[in-house]
């Protein structure tokens, strides 16, 4: 079925090689499939097209941190501060509105605006595996140019992001991470014991503790990441993986008898780690795109992308950062354990799992429409997450939208309508901003018009997330071509990696409480 191209996009919005490039990846489907059913040309395809889209940008390393204005060489190699795509431009106060004001643009009316393909369960991954990397500053008080991230795809909300938190959550028995079985299922044990930290887990720390009473803190689990309870779908993936390496290791144990534990974990590890690249790449990346061909993680993709001059050490960018903020996508209410509940109610809502089960809650998640990323779609509850991304983003000084769209290779807009055909989107943003070069990022980004009706993103936030994402995961360690073997994984290490293409895989291995077919998706039924 054809589609109409919306308004706002059009080559004269986003230029010629843009719309020429979706148009051939959204057209001709059967040619597409018929280039897959060829897998020399499949292969050869997938790591030019990856390679295209990490160009469209230029790759790292960024001359800029938000270190200093300036390039010298601390701001080239001290990870602790956020990586800068563009220089720092001050803005002209009296052209934009107030973080508070700007923030009204996205609080969401009484209905939410569904996406026309993505569900719940989407939204969870997308916040579990980003917030591994995607770290602002945790101290007191917080410092907006500092992180705290390992820059990796290192499944840190399940490890940690040190050996300290690391060793905390470890058996020390046969490469297993601590765990404990309720109703039939493995999750991890418990964090505290009358509202206090257990002293086993001294190292690890838990987001906003100290807002949480005793009881609430008793139901808390201990995760390597200090975010592992924030929300029900976070904790979810967390006990899922642990399942996982729990499996894994018990799998390599059986297989390799004189191995120690330490070996048994590293190695078990090691494969979690790709595991969740190989689910980032072919399922997430695959659903965020509306093309008809579909991305592979390939095991020698990175060999042939070797020298592509983009495959440089990871470094999280201050607007990779900002681009996450998908808070559009959580519905009001959720669907939890068969209860409709506020969105509020499933933070830190742990104790939710064991008596529903993993199986029970990934499918109500895969069952629900996620909302759509955009403008006035935003759950008032996290309206204050909104003002300050816009407060931060301003404090460093980040260039307008127009700036960032002429770095990636798209043509500046010159009117409102060119962001978007909706008049309450263009016409809100007229009423705040004195002209388009005016507008923040952060607002441009989720104003702007997607590139057609089956896309999840507009255009500009769609090749910011290919370009950080395909670099971001491709050049972990793990994947170098000297790395990625069975000296590293081991056989059966490699076959559980090249076995696995989905979530529905990882689940359906770890639900011995309930083993029934469980329907797992990022993407709605009816958009299938």
């Amino acid at each position: 079925m054809a589609h109409a191209t919306p308004k706002a996009r059009s080559i004269a919005t986003d230029g010629a090689a843009n719309r020429l490039r979706l148009m051939a990846l959204t057209h001709a489907r059967p040619v597409w499939r018929l280039a897959e059913s060829v897998r020399p040309v499949r292969l050869r395809l997938n790591a030019y097209l990856i390679d295209g889209a990490v160009r469209e940008m230029p790759g790292r390393p960024e001359p800029l941190s938000t270190r200093s204005e300036y390039t010298s060489w601390t701001s080239l190699t001290d990870r602790s501060y956020m990586g800068r795509h563009l220089p720092p431009a001050p803005g002209d106060g009296g052209a934009r509105p107030s973080a508070e004001r700007a923030a009204d643009l996205f609080t969401r009316g009484e209905e939410m605006i569904p996406c026309p393909r993505s569900t719940v369960l989407f939204a969870y991954f997308a916040q579990w595996f980003t917030d591994g990397f995607l770290r602002g500053d945790i101290r007191v008080p917080r410092d907006p140019r500092r992180n705290s991230s390992n820059h990796e795809i290192d499944v840190n909300p399940l490890y940690g992001l040190d050996a300290e938190a690391t060793g905390a959550v470890r058996a020390f028995d046969g490469g297993l991470l601590k765990y404990q079985i309720i109703n039939g299922g493995e999750f991890p044990l418990h964090l505290c014991e009358k509202g206090k930290i257990k002293p086993e887990f001294s190292a690890l720390r838990a987001a906003r503790f100290e807002v949480l009473g005793d009881a609430q803190r008793d139901t808390l689990f201990a995760t390597g990441g200090d975010r592992g309870n924030v929300q029900v779908g976070f904790t979810m993936f967390t006990v899922l993986f642990l399942r996982e390496h729990n499996r894994v290791a018990r799998l390599l144990a059986d297989e390799h008898p004189k191995w120690d534990d330490e070996r048994l974990f590293q190695t078990a590890r090691n494969i979690v780690i790709a595991l969740v690249i190989k689910l980032v790449v072919e399922e997430y990346i695959n659903h965020i795109t509306p093309y008809h061909f579909r991305f592979l993680l390939d095991p020698r993709l990175t060999s042939r992308l070797a020298r592509a001059s983009w495959h440089r050490q990871n470094w999280a960018s201050v607007e990779f950062n900002l681009v996450y903020r998908w808070h559009s996508l959580i519905p009001s209410t959720l669907v939890v354990g068969g209860a409709e509940l506020p969105m509020i109610a499933t933070l830190f809502g742990s104790a939710l799992l064991p008596e529903a089960g993993l199986g029970q809650l990934f499918e109500e998640a895969s069952e629900q429409r996620a909302g759509r990323i955009c403008l006035f779609n935003t759950d008032p509850a996290l309206r204050e997450v909104d003002e300050a991304s816009l407060a931060g983003s301003r404090a460093l000084e980040l260039a307008p939208y127009n700036d960032y769209r002429a770095h990636c290779r798209f043509p500046r807009v010159r009117e409102f309508e060119q962001i978007s055909s909706d008049p309450r989107v263009s016409g809100a943003l007229r009423e705040l901003y004195r002209g388009v070069d005016d507008v923040d990022l952060y607002v441009g980004l989720f104003a702007e018009e997607p590139g057609s009706a089956r896309a999840i993103l507009p255009p500009l936030l769609t090749k910011i997330i290919a370009i950080d994402a395909f670099s971001q995961a491709l050049t972990n360690p793990l994947l170098a071509p000297r790395v990625l073997g069975p000296a590293t994984f081991s056989p059966t290490g490699m076959r559980i990696i090249g076995g696995t293409r989905t979530v529905s895989d990882v689940l359906h291995r770890n639900i011995p409480e309930d083993p029934r077919p469980r329907f797992v998706s990022m993407t709605w039924r009816g958009a299938l």
